[in-house]
């Protein structure tokens, strides 16, 4: 089969599976014990940490000259940085057509020109799960993410946004995340 017929890997979606040490938290406010630093910024919760950055090493590896995310607060978001940039781009007063999100009892709209984010203690980047991308949207990253990125345990959340993904396999760490760490001997 050539090229021109054959078919281009697309973008999965699987449902969440919490890792055991999530089960009693709070969203946005894990403490430090289950936040890992991650390269080159920000924090993810230890599995997700592991997977990150295996896969950021085998993108490296593949030939991809950045992954990172777009900034330190595109990974684990405590409750106020969520709430902060939640109330910069919505309000309470109605806009006719704009994307809505229900929190605390109260609808609200998206501001123009602003991006959707999650309400306050609803986004996988509370749980130190979910990472947005920088430039995901690149060729050569993100042919890249569709070959990759759920064998190392992430998967996307919203079909609007390319560059987030999060990490759905629970407790259970893939292989290619293990081999990375014996490699890395922290196992």
């Amino acid at each position: 089969m050539d090229s021109a017929n054959t078919p281009k890997p697309k973008r999965h979606y699987h449902k969440l599976v919490l890792p055991s040490t999530l089960q009693h938290v709070i969203p946005g406010e894990l403490p430090l014990s289950l936040l890992v630093d991650v390269k080159p910024y920000g924090k993810l919760h230890p599995l997700a940490a592991d997977a990150y950055m295996a896969l950021r090493d085998a993108a490296f590896a593949a030939g991809v000259k950045t992954f990172k995310p777009t900034s330190a607060a595109d990974t684990y978001r405590s409750i106020s940085t969520q709430t902060t940039g939640f109330l910069a781009r919505y309000q309470t007063q109605p806009i006719a057509g704009a994307s809505t999100r229900v929190w605390k009892g109260n609808t609200y709209y998206l501001k123009p020109n602003c991006a959707p984010m999650a309400a306050p203690g609803t986004s996988r980047h509370n749980l130190g799960l979910a990472v947005d991308i920088s430039d995901a949207s690149e060729t050569g990253r993100m042919n890249f993410m569709l070959q990759n990125i759920e064998a190392y345990g992430f998967t996307w959340e919203v079909k609007s946004e390319p560059w987030h993904i999060f990490y759905y396999v629970g407790d259970r760490v893939p292989a290619l995340v293990q081999q990375w760490k014996q490699a890395k001997s922290l196992l």
